[in-house]
């Protein structure tokens, strides 16, 4: 998905989560997992014992725009240094590792996340090797565990899939955007004056026709028009067609007459 505004504000001021890969085994996919991150304002990561060491040409070039992410990464021989300075950790496996563990959807532990670092503690997430995920050695030095809801019967993510769920329910959580938005391109919604007047050349219109047939069932079928209208995001312009339309219907009868 492109549409990167690269004039917009990209400083993400407040504590976030660290990204910990361990034992990665290429570097293109150490790139693919910072852009992710960035994607979503993520910037911390740290490695354990990558594969193919460090620094790592294929990683820069995968990154594509978040080298900043690259840039201050830390490299750590064990899963155990890197978790050192944290005060809670995330771990993420599909699978049941026969740990008593609490297990979460990205979407709760990202929200305890934002809560922890408001407490003013320290939080990361550790994701495992592309072939294996992680080993319950490493999953053990977590305090809990996120498992994405997949299909049972293809559970493997990629370690960008993955890093980049985690990565999005932090932006979802800590953003201000809204879950919804209506582009409104020169036009506003329709005040309520404006649809009761619709709504009466509806009527006025459709009357003339006799559509309000049977007469008993008359009343019911303006109130279903009512409902309709009104249940309708209409905007302005809308209404303006619509007008549009039933006076032309007049002309165009008007005129085979």
């Amino acid at each position: 998905m492109s549409g990167t505004d690269h004039s917009a504000s990209s400083d993400w001021g407040g504590p976030q989560p660290v990204v910990v890969l361990v034992d990665s085994q290429m570097g293109e996919n150490i790139g693919f997992a910072a852009r992710a991150m960035w994607n979503f304002e993520l910037e911390h990561m740290r490695l354990v014992n990558p594969r193919d060491g460090w620094p790592n040409s294929k990683a820069v070039a995968t990154a594509s725009g978040a080298s900043r992410v690259l840039d201050k990464l830390g490299v750590y021989e064990t899963t155990a240094q890197a978790l050192g300075d944290l005060n809670y950790v995330f771990a993420t496996t599909a699978r049941s590792r026969d740990l008593t563990k609490s297990v979460m959807t990205p979407e709760r532990a990202m929200a305890h996340a934002r809560q922890l670092l408001a407490e003013g503690q320290s939080v990361g997430v550790l994701f495992g090797p592309e072939r294996s995920g992680l080993e319950n050695a490493d999953i053990a030095q977590a305090n809990a565990i996120i498992s994405v809801p997949v299909n049972p019967g293809f559970a493997s993510l990629n370690l960008a899939q993955c890093v980049l769920l985690v990565a999005y329910e932090w932006r979802r959580q800590t953003g201000d955007d809204a879950p919804e938005l209506v582009e409104m391109v020169k036009t506003k919604f329709a005040e309520g004056i404006e649809i009761e007047k619709l709504y009466q050349h509806f009527v006025q219109r459709l009357d003339a026709a006799g559509f309000f047939y049977p007469e008993d069932k008359a009343d019911s079928m303006k109130l279903n028009l009512r409902n309709m209208l009104s249940r309708m995001p209409m905007t302005q312009a809308d209404t303006q067609i619509f007008h549009g339309m039933l006076r032309q219907f007049v002309r165009w009868k008007e005129r085979d007459d």
